[in-house]
């Protein structure tokens, strides 16, 4: 006997369905807009949080580090739950999660609940790294550039708007004001997710058997991605992009603090360093889709954080702006990442597999990134040595875009 599973159906909003691909789109992209808040909400108040709390640097590179370990390990467990429980399932849990720990490390007394409630918030947020991308194949499969534009905006945004509030709101307040306020966006999100998680169950319901042998076999993709360049290639590029991100958002503003700056400085150059990526992202998509082999705009993007780092290193307060600019630039491997998972994916399956592969190993690779910078400078007692950590994995994402970025299938490769 053959068996069976269900055809998906809900998806298809194509043929009739526009006010559900309006709420689906709604659905994910006001989640997208909290998928980085956590982190550039509390970069720029570091130091009051730990005067407050009472930590030091050894703390402050963990708490540095804390986001791609978590996200790392959403990576690896996202595409299993998505399978055993459905991706818009899991995904409303991770609108509950991020909008719960959040609103709760506001709160935080001491270190140790700071560290556990902001990791609760950042699994949530990762989960949403890695299921995103799949939602937009699985709903928008028609309009990739385009919908991975929108959302990645809205990631971007998210990225940008905390790091430029941050000190002002907390100014005008406090530090856990300036922190909480960001679970009102994963709440805001939560309704639409509720009626797309809703209309999927009622479909499923109606849903037509289909012959097994016609259905994806993301068991093979998952188990395959471990020997596919295609999987390493984007996960260097993708995880080394990350290791430099967070590096950045973690010590850019101690960089120009001990240098003289203020630490309204401080915020300001992540809110630059952040809005350059969410300028960048407008672009980066329709790059890797519109260019068979768009390896040679890493390139650049690569050259820019060369740029950046040689201004951060050498001169940083005669030109704090363009070097949080030029590192800023750095970066837009990151969406052309996002996209090539779906443009190098047959179906949604294979893209939640690459998805968090690549995410998953690529994030725990990068908690070198904050982590290490700080171990460097703390041990040499200058930057030089973890600027050339930062150009090595700058070199190592080049190497990882090489491999990734030649037009072909993940399905093909596989098996």
């Amino acid at each position: 006997m053959t068996t069976t599973t269900p055809q998906r159906r809900f998806e298809r909003y194509g043929s009739g369905g526009l006010r559900g691909r309006v709420i689906v789109l709604v659905a994910i992209v006001v989640f997208a807009f909290s998928l980085r808040t956590a982190v550039t909400s509390f970069t720029p108040l570091l130091e009051r949080v730990s005067v407050d709390i009472g930590f030091g640097d050894t703390i402050k590179g963990l708490l540095g580090m804390l986001p791609t370990l978590a996200f790392g390990v959403a990576g690896l467990v996202s595409p299993r739950l998505g399978r055993r429980f459905g991706i818009e399932q899991v995904t409303l849990a991770a609108v509950v999660i991020t909008g719960v720990g959040i609103a709760a490390r506001s709160f935080s007394q001491n270190v140790g609940v700071l560290i556990v409630l902001s990791c609760v918030a950042l699994f949530g947020m990762g989960v949403g790294n890695i299921l995103i991308p799949p939602l937009v194949k699985r709903y928008f499969a028609d309009r990739i550039a385009p919908i991975s534009t929108a959302y990645i905006v809205f990631v971007q945004a998210g990225t940008v708007i905390p790091a430029a509030v941050a000190i002002p709101l907390a100014d005008a307040t406090n530090w856990r004001i300036s922190l909480g306020v960001w679970a009102l966006v994963p709440l805001a999100a939560l309704g639409p997710w509720l009626w797309v998680v809703r209309e999927r169950r009622i479909a499923a319901r109606a849903e037509t058997p289909v012959p097994v042998e016609q259905s994806p076999t993301p068991a093979t993709a998952r188990i395959a991605m471990w020997r596919s360049p295609m999987a390493w290639g984007m996960t260097l590029m993708f995880g080394m992009t990350s290791a430099g991100t967070y590096a950045m958002f973690t010590w850019m503003p101690k960089i120009f603090t001990d240098a003289g700056g203020s630490e309204s400085l401080g915020g300001t150059s992540v809110a630059i360093f952040s809005g350059v990526g969410l300028a960048a992202t407008f672009v980066a998509p329709s790059l890797s889709t519109r260019f068979a082999n768009p390896f040679a705009f890493t390139i650049v993007f690569a050259a820019s954080w060369f740029a950046g780092f040689a201004g951060l290193m050498w001169a940083p307060l005669s030109a704090p702006w363009l070097w949080a600019l030029l590192c800023g630039l750095g970066p837009t491997t990151f969406p052309m990442a996002l996209t090539l998972i779906n443009v190098r994916t047959r179906t949604s399956e294979a893209s939640a597999a690459l998805s968090g592969f690549a995410q998953g190993v690529g994030y725990l690779l990068a908690c070198a990134g904050p982590m290490l910078f700080g171990v460097l400078h703390d041990v040499t007692g200058g930057w030089g040595a973890p600027f050339l950590l930062t150009v090595g994995m700058t070199l190592a994402m080049l190497c990882g875009a090489w491999v990734i970025c030649k037009p072909r299938y993940l399905e093909d490769q596989i098996g």
